[in-house]
């Protein structure tokens, strides 16, 4: 669907009822590939997210020699590995604003035995923080000249290997880069021992540490000094392949659908997505989040076991969010440190909760997209709200709200997604929208088809009640 460049949202007028296909993660999905290129052969991923991330990390692996084929009618990826040595040695990438694909594909550069490789990206992406990666990569031998700003994109690296031994990195302002490192350290001609400085935020870091074990058989371990430190391929040894590797539903885009009920009353069943401490995605924690506001999340299984685990529980088909009224809607205090990327669709909402909601461990969000921060008090404000803005923190004091707003989305898909579902509360009782949003096509990020699914599920919820 071509979107307009500002799009009302339609509200519900009656309780959401329906289910939700929700695309692949993105965080899954660019590990894999990266992890894919560097085992031995074709490896088939399937449940692949499809958007503009994924596809500036496709595209690059191509770039660096590496036969990546796309099948989005069959949400499948097939990766024909390059066992650890990229084939092209000299080449320019592009990564426009993805993140992920920024400093995995600058790791992977790096770790090349040899070859020049230059990285850029949007000028958005030229700001955001590369220097903890780029000092570390240094440290291992690599040799980076910033053809801008230094510490940023625009980069020109002369890889030589990575040497292995002690490597400390800051990812305090993002664990990407961590990740990043930790995937490549197998390369490294010894053992590294990745030791984080100033802190980083774990369950991405697990994440990633899950999936090097999936496809290579390699245990990250933590030593009781707080250093990662990853075995080393033995000389002529490829990365496992393991043929086929299933990627999840994206829990972060689920939070905006988790969160619908909330705004519209009903019960939204989504396929596949696993719950907290079930999956591999730090951001189910906002189910947890949810439940603490007013919200009734539950599993759903098959009632069946697995044969030949009669004491197992039974297999999980998805995960179901409903709210009925008049239960209460409360504003609630909570640390998304952990699970930032979903802070957002909290705080859109936070107007039709009952008492403050105080969202911490934030600050870090100032360098991604956008500030997310100061724009997300800056559009709050914009709709009648009392909002207390501290670098790591947002205290937001619901008021009466605004019609007729229009929302900025700074091109960040985030806020396109979080504020749209604030739209689908019917405010007027009337059906009639009240808030628009600006760009709505920047959802092409993460979930090119996130009006799309919307809108269809509010023909779902309203055609099933006029049957």
């Amino acid at each position: 669907m071509s979107l307009p460049d500002l799009l009302p949202v339609r509200p519900f007028i009656q309780p959401a009822h329906g289910e939700v296909i929700l695309p692949g993660s993105k965080s899954l999905t660019n590990r894999a590939l990266l992890l894919a290129a560097l085992a031995d052969g074709p490896v088939t991923l399937t449940g692949a997210l499809f958007s503009e991330d994924t596809h500036l990390m496709a595209t690059a692996l191509t770039r660096l020699g590496i036969a990546v084929t796309m099948n989005p009618a069959e949400k499948s990826i097939e990766v024909v590995g390059c066992g650890g040595k990229l084939p092209v040695e000299s080449t320019e990438i592009f990564v426009g604003l993805a993140g992920t694909a920024a400093r995995f594909l600058t790791a992977l550069c790096a770790a090349a035995p040899r070859g020049v490789y230059r990285i850029d990206g949007v000028p958005q992406m030229r700001k955001r923080p590369m220097k903890g990666l780029f000092d570390a990569l240094i440290s291992q031998g690599a040799e980076i000249r910033y053809l801008g700003e230094p510490g940023f994109f625009p980069v020109e690296i002369r890889a030589y290997g990575l040497r292995g031994g002690a490597a400390p990195i800051d990812a305090s302002e993002s664990s990407q880069m961590l990740s990043a490192l930790l995937m490549v350290a197998p390369l490294a001609a010894a053992p590294l021992e990745i030791t984080p400085v100033g802190g980083v935020r774990v369950p991405f870091v697990e994440m990633t540490g899950q999936l090097m074990a999936d496809f290579a058989g390699i245990e990250v371990e933590r030593t009781a000094q707080g250093a990662y430190s990853t075995p080393v391929l033995a000389q002529g040894a490829r990365y496992r392949n393991p043929g086929r590797y299933l990627i999840d539903p994206d829990a972060t885009a689920a939070s905006y659908f988790s969160i619908l009920p909330l705004v519209t009353g009903g019960r939204i069943y989504m396929p596949g997505l696993r719950g907290v401490g079930s999956g591999l995605q730090g951001d189910t924690q906002f189910l947890q989040t949810l439940a603490r506001v007013g919200l009734t999340v539950c599993a759903r299984t098959d009632g069946k076991t697995s044969p030949g685990f009669h004491d197992a529980p039974p297999r999980l088909l998805g995960t179901e969010v409903a709210y009925s009224a008049p239960a209460p809607r409360v504003g609630v205090a909570e640390n998304f440190n952990a699970f930032s990327d979903t802070f957002l669709t909290l705080a859109a909402v936070a107007p039709l909760l009952s008492g403050p909601t105080i969202i911490t461990g934030i600050a870090h969000t100032r360098k991604q997209e956008t500030d997310r921060v100061a724009g997300m008090a800056r559009e709050l404000i914009k709709l009648g709200q009392h909002v207390v803005e501290t670098e790591d923190s947002l205290e937001i004091h619901p008021r009466p709200l605004r019609r007729s707003v229009e929302i900025e989305t700074y091109g960040d898909h985030r806020f396109a997604m979080s504020f749209a579902i604030l739209g689908c509360h019917d405010l007027d009782g009337s059906g009639i929208p009240w808030l628009s949003i600006r760009n709505p096509g920047c959802c092409a990020k993460t979930f090119p088809d996130f009006f799309d699914v919307l809108g269809g599920l509010w023909e779902q919820t309203h055609s099933s009640r006029n049957a």
